[in-house]
């Protein structure tokens, strides 16, 4: 591990950068449901779940955080966040560069600083899923929970048209975007089952010192 590596590795486990990063995904949580505020109100309540991909995909990971902080874990939840943060940061980010492709305008011209404002949050979220992966403790069992979360999220999403809303320019693509999106799920399912084969002396090191600080 280079000294770079190895410093980023030891402040991710402090605790005041364990508090802030559960401050800031809290607070984007939060941010992220007010977000889906007209899209819920429009939405039957029992599909309510099916709707704010993004937010409850930071919720889990908001979760495993405190959870940390606690000197707990709970793997189920590691294994949703771990799946949910990758696939919905990725997907987010390629919707945005997507609609602004294909809008009538030139496509840098179409992203105001929302649009970036989403860009680099939902690449954080994606991030985060990644750096966190030596701390994880998830099995066969959670991923497949998890797997079956994700296609049934999926299935919810465009058989009854709950994905969160993209821009018009995309309503031709959806799908395109449905398939794009089942992909991107399995892909992110099956990178975190290859990771969860590692052997647990070399992912679970690295937890304990979190869960003795």
């Amino acid at each position: 591990m280079t000294p770079a590596l190895h410093y980023i590795r030891s402040v991710m486990i402090e605790r005041w950068f364990l508090l802030s990063l559960f401050v800031i995904n809290l607070i984007g949580t939060i941010y992220g449901y007010y977000w889906y505020k007209e899209q819920l109100m429009m939405t039957k309540w029992y599909q309510i779940p099916f709707v704010p991909d993004s937010p409850t995909a930071s919720l889990f990971f908001t979760v495993v955080l405190f959870l940390y902080l606690m000197k707990k874990r709970s793997p189920l939840i590691e294994a949703l966040a771990c799946v949910t943060l990758f696939k919905y940061g990725i997907w987010a980010v390629v919707m945005i560069v997507w609609g602004a492709a294909v809008a009538p305008i030139p496509w840098t011209e179409s992203l105001t600083w929302e649009h970036w404002m989403l860009i680099g949050s939902h690449l954080g979220m994606a991030l985060q899923g990644i750096l966190y992966f030596p701390y994880y403790t998830f099995q066969k069992r959670d991923i497949l929970i998890t797997a079956t979360w994700t296609l049934l999220n999926d299935y919810f999403d465009y058989q009854f048209d709950l994905h969160p809303w993209v821009v018009t320019e995309l309503d031709r693509y959806i799908p395109s975007v449905a398939f794009f999106t089942v992909v991107l799920g399995l892909t992110s399912v099956f990178l975190a089952a290859i990771f969860m084969m590692i052997p647990s002396k070399v992912r679970l090191w690295e937890y304990k010192r979190l869960y003795q600080k």
